[in-house]
Parts: structure tokens; C-alpha cells; sequence
């Protein structure tokens, strides 16, 4: 049963998981539609080749993020109906309750959870908070690192509406993450390419807590889930996960008619 947390009791939980890192460079494209962009992309994906390097992944000097509840940006609508889908998981990492024609789910990262796991997530922790937050547990029904997602079954399924699954890349995307476990937060930036069932994207921050968050279209879809970074400090290299297509395509629960937009 669901229930709300007593006093610092979010603040004993384990250490967060940082998500993995990979650099290196190569192209291949997938463009924008044309009517999502002012300038032509260039190709900038970046194929895998050091799986051990570990980094934050802030692009730039200082972390873009603002508190979910003062946001007031280019992303305001999306983050007021994607918000609420979006949980704390095991004080580690981020998820997004997702639709499924087989029922609601929560994805993540695969390197976040183990199959079987029974995994505690918290709805609505958040600064200024707009409602009660919702405690609850769930069960790993799946969980893969190539592509690196999990997916939850909530023993309780909050009174929130699940977000939608996209394929479809628009100029800007937004992050709407726990990093370093905190409260919930939003971040935006430039979608760079997609190519090897990744998605790639720039100025776009995200911490160690912010792994299986979902990186949002401007319509405030699916397009995928954050798992790895290369930005850095001088704000060179790309942030990215993987594409919402190779998860449902790898996936026995969900279906190709859980993605909506295509």
C-alpha cells in the first residue's frame, strides 16, 4: 500500500548510481523533420568506445536546472502534464510512468535495477511541492543494458497521467530528472542526432540521479530514456540515451502500438 514518508527518511537511502559513460566519434544521421528545425543538422552521433570512463555529464559551466514548480520556460505546458509521471527511484535514479496498452509501467535504466528487484519510488518529491508525495514499491519486470532500460510494475499506480511514446525528434528537448537523487527538476537543450538506437542531444544537463529519466519532444512525448554523457564543463560532447524504438522493439510488454507518434 502506498504510503508518505516520515521524516528523513529519503535521506537514508543508498547512494546514487551514476550512469555509464561512453566517448569517441563517428556520424550517421537522423534528421529532425524539416519543420522542426531553422538550420540543417549536422550528423553528430558518437559511436561506443570506453564503457569505463564515468563522468556528470554537465555541459558548460555551471548546471542548467530549475525546480519543477518555478519553471517558467520554452518547455512550461509539457512540464505540467509530463511532471507528475515522474519518479525517484531508490534514491538513485529517475523514471517516467509510461501508457502501455498492456498498463502502465515505469521505465528506466537498465544499469539502474536488477530483474526481480523490488525497487521503492517516490512520485511528487519536488520542492514547493503540489501535492502528497506518493511512496510506493514495485517489482522489475524487465531490465536489459543493451538497449539499457527496466521496466516497474507499481504495486500502487498513482492518480497521474502516463506519458505517451514518440519517435519523433523536434529542435529541443527537455529532462525532467532527479539529479544526485534531490528534488525533481527540468532541463532543456538542442537535439543533436540519433543513429544505433541512441538519441544525441547538447546544452542539456543531466547528474549522477538522472539516469532512466525520459528525454521529452516538445510535445511532451517519449523520445527515449537518458543513460550516458559526455558533456563537459567547456561545454564540449553530447548527452544521450536510448531511442523509445529500440526499447519497445527489445521489449516483450510493450507493443509497437504503445508508440503514438511516429
Amino acid at each position: 500500500m502506498a504510503t508518505r514518508p516520515h521524516g528523513p527518511s529519503l535521506k537514508l537511502w543508498g547512494p546514487i548510481l551514476a550512469g555509464t559513460v561512453f566517448l569517441g566519434a563517428a556520424a550517421c544521421g537522423k534528421s529532425v523533420p524539416a519543420e522542426e528545425i531553422t538550420e540543417d543538422p549536422a550528423p553528430v552521433c558518437v559511436k561506443t568506445k570506453s564503457p569505463e570512463v564515468r563522468r556528470l555529464s554537465q555541459c558548460g559551466p555551471s548546471a542548467d536546472f530549475t525546480p519543477i514548480n518555478s519553471y517558467q520556460g520554452a518547455f512550461a505546458d509539457v512540464a505540467q502534464a509530463s511532471e507528475d509521471a515522474v519518479v525517484l527511484i531508490d534514491g538513485r535514479c529517475t523514471g517516467t510512468l509510461i501508457e502501455a496498452s498492456a498498463g502502465p509501467v515505469v521505465v528506466t535504466a537498465g544499469h539502474c535495477v536488477g530483474l526481480g528487484d523490488r525497487a521503492l519510488l517516490v512520485f511528487n518529491f519536488e520542492d514547493a511541492a503540489d501535492g502528497d508525495t506518493l511512496i510506493t514499491e514495485g517489482t522489475v519486470i524487465e531490465q536489459s543494458l543493451a538497449p539499457d532500460y527496466a521496466l516497474i510494475q507499481l504495486d500502487v499506480l498513482p492518480a497521474v497521467t502516463p506519458v505517451l511514446l514518440s519517435t519523433v525528434a523536434t529542435e529541443r528537448l527537455a529532462i525532467i530528472q532527479h539529479p544526485r537523487g534531490k528534488p525533481k527538476v527540468i532541463a532543456e537543450g538542442s537535439y543533436l542526432d540519433a543513429c544505433d538506437q541512441l538519441v544525441y542531444y547538447s546544452d542539456l544537463d543531466t547528474l549522477v540521479g538522472s539516469s532512466g529519466a525520459g528525454v521529452l519532444n516538445r510535445q511532451g512525448h517519449l523520445l527515449g530514456i537518458h543513460t550516458d554523457g559526455d558533456c563537459d564543463e567547456r561545454g564540449r560532447g553530447s548527452n544521450r540515451g536510448w531511442t523509445t524504438e529500440a526499447i519497445v522493439e527489445a521489449s516483450p510488454y510493450l507493443q509497437s502500438a504503445d508508440i503514438v507518434e511516429r
